[in-house]
Parts: C-alpha cells; sequence; structure tokens
C-alpha cells in the first residue's frame, strides 16, 4: 500500500503572544514553518544563487533555462548585503582571487580542483549597498518567475543596531510579498569587525531587527560562537537559525591558508561537516528554534542532516563547485520520500 506524505501547520504562541516558527514532520520528513506561513525544507544559502536567486555565474543562467537549476524547488537566501557599499575581495575577473577548491586535507591545487571535497572563500562581503539591492530587487521581481527569496543583512560596524534596524525597516517596507523573510548574518569569517565573537552584539541587533522587521527573522551564527550566551536572549526574536562557513584557523590550525592574504576565509563543503554537524547537534541540544542543517555535498548527505536533528536542509558551497547539484538532489528526495511504500 502507498501513502502519501501530508503536513500539517501548527502554530504555538510564547508567553507574550507572539507568533513562533514551528517545525513537524511525518514520516521522519521535516520542514520549516515561518510565522507568516511560509514553509520550507530545502534553502540555498547566501549568494549560492546571486543577490536575485537568478545565479550566482552567467554560466548558472543557462543551466536554469535548460532546467538543471530550478529556484522554485528552494527557499533563497539572497547575497548578503551591507549599510553602504563594500567593495570586499571578489573581482569578476579573477574570482579564484577569493575562492579556492580543497580537497580532504586543504590543498587547493589542482588535486584540490579535481578531487575537490569543499570551498574556501574570503569574499569579504563585496556587494553594493543595501539601497541598490532594494532598488534592483523591486525591478528584478517584475522580470523572473516568483521565487521565495529572503534577504540578508550584515554590519561590524560600531552603530551595528542602528544599521540593522534601517536596513530592516527598509526592506520590511519595500517588500512586504516580495520577499518571505530576513537573515541577520551575524558571523562572517571575512569580517574585521568584533561581530564574530561579541555575543551582546548580535543580541543588539537581533533586538533591533525584531522591532524594525514586519518578516520573519532568521539568525546566521557561526560554530566559533558563544551560543549559550546568544540562544536564550533570542528565542522569540528570530525563527530559525543558519550556519555558516568555519574560519580557516578552527580546521587547519597549523597550515597556511590558499587566502592567508585575506585573513584566511571561510571553509565549507564536505571539509567542514564534522564542524558544522556537531554544531546542528549543539544547537538542537540548546534551544527549540528550528535549525538549517549546512554543508550537503552528497545526495547522501540529506538525509544524515535529517537523523541528527536539521530541521531543513541548506546548499551552500556545493552550488559553486557542482551548480547542477541541488536541485538534483532535491528532484531526487522529493521523489522517493513523496510516497512510501509499506508491506
Amino acid at each position: 500500500m502507498k501513502i502519501t506524505l501530508n503536513f500539517v501547520n501548527l502554530k504555538q504562541k510564547s508567553s507574550f503572544g507572539r507568533s513562533l516558527t514551528t517545525f513537524f514532520f511525518i514520516g521522519d520528513k521535516k520542514m520549516i514553518t515561518l510565522s507568516n506561513g511560509h514553509k520550507f525544507e530545502y534553502m540555498v544559502a547566501s549568494g549560492g544563487l546571486g543577490f536575485f536567486g537568478k545565479g550566482a555565474w552567467r554560466g548558472e543562467y543557462f543551466l536554469r533555462w535548460l532546467g538543471l537549476i530550478d529556484p522554485s524547488l528552494f527557499t533563497i537566501v539572497a547575497k548578503t548585503v551591507t549599510f553602504e557599499r563594500r567593495k570586499g575581495n571578489y573581482r569578476w575577473w579573477w574570482p579564484s582571487g577569493c575562492i579556492r577548491f580543497l580537497n580532504w586535507d586543504g590543498d587547493d591545487s589542482r588535486f584540490g580542483f579535481f578531487s575537490c571535497e569543499g570551498v574556501v572563500n574570503a569574499y569579504g562581503l563585496t556587494n553594493p549597498g543595501y539601497e541598490w539591492w532594494e532598488n534592483w530587487c523591486w525591478i528584478q521581481s517584475f522580470f523572473q518567475k516568483r521565487i521565495s527569496l529572503i534577504a540578508s543583512v550584515f554590519s561590524d560596524s560600531e552603530r551595528a543596531p542602528q544599521e540593522i534596524y534601517q536596513m530592516v525597516k527598509s526592506l520590511s517596507d519595500w517588500f512586504r510579498t516580495e520577499i518571505v523573510g530576513i537573515e541577520i548574518n551575524g558571523s562572517c569569517p571575512n569580517s574585521q569587525g568584533d561581530i564574530l565573537t561579541t555575543s551582546r552584539k548580535i543580541i543588539e541587533i537581533c533586538e533591533a531587527a525584531k522591532r524594525a522587521s514586519k518578516h520573519p527573522l532568521l539568525l546566521k551564527l557561526s560554530v566559533v560562537q558563544n551560543v549559550d550566551e546568544i540562544l536564550p536572549r533570542v528565542n522569540g526574536l528570530v525563527e530559525a537559525i543558519s550556519i555558516n562557513s568555519v574560519p580557516w584557523r578552527e580546521i587547519f590550525p597549523d597550515a597556511k591558508s590558499p587566502l592567508a592574504r585575506l585573513g584566511g576565509g571561510g571553509i565549507s563543503g564536505k571539509s567542514a561537516q564534522d564542524w558544522t554537524w556537531d554544531f546542528v547537534r549543539k544547537l538542537k541540544d540548546k534551544t527549540d528554534i528550528p535549525v538549517i542543517g549546512p554543508s550537503v555535498w552528497d545526495y547522501d548527505d540529506i538525509e544524515k542532516l535529517r537523523k541528527i536533528g536539521a530541521d531543513a536542509i541548506s546548499f551552500g558551497s556545493v552550488s559553486t563547485k557542482y551548480p547542477w547539484r541541488p536541485t538534483s538532489y532535491v528532484k531526487r528526495d522529493m521523489k522517493e520520500r513523496a510516497e512510501m511504500t509499506l508491506p
């Protein structure tokens, strides 16, 4: 007998009467539902499909036309923007200057490219500023098929709470229906500010964003942050937690990064799984806030993340090396799990 998996939208309220995100599963399949009713199981991490969810590289436009990339399958986090334009480290004529493919031991030579198991990047938040994104996202929304887009904002300045408040308020006012949420990037490994290690600043930023937002908020954290301090204070402010790349020094403390001149960069993909997946377990032990599992590289990683407690699945750097894999994996996963065969 075959049964089709169906989902029920569950709602919860805190003691303050706020509507909170919840996650649920039937037949061991999980999904996150935000307080605005938006549901997702598969996510593309920030920047994986560029600023507007159409693709990060020109070649991906062709793959999208062929159907090898299907943005409609995902909730897509846009590339992170800052209050002011930031030059960062990315140069379109030399992308390998800030992005390298790695093999299992951190080698970025030609062997790292052909036996790639991860990516190190020191992109440095290259972006034209949030006002540019506002204007162009509005235009883009008229020329593309509707996608589920989450905006992403970051600030590491001394005025970070004020800047985040202004960005979130503007995005919420401009895009009531064009975006489904806003991610607070609180953990960029390539930032020169202190936001990566200062729990108090992250909490203040989340509080400011909550006051300004008409959309559900997500928070991106790093494995090096003190979640014991952060999680109790952001519960009720953010509705899901995503996980950023791992600083080079955490994974290869005795090896020099190929991007050492740019600060070392952050590692993602298969090379980071031991760190990011352990962080998923740690977060699930400490909070009821839904956690989005990262570092998918192979198809089997999806089920592995579900088994350790991830409430949704995120595709990040795998999109850089193999841009067709996320769509292929999700289609296969949906097909295999759409119906369960019982004896």
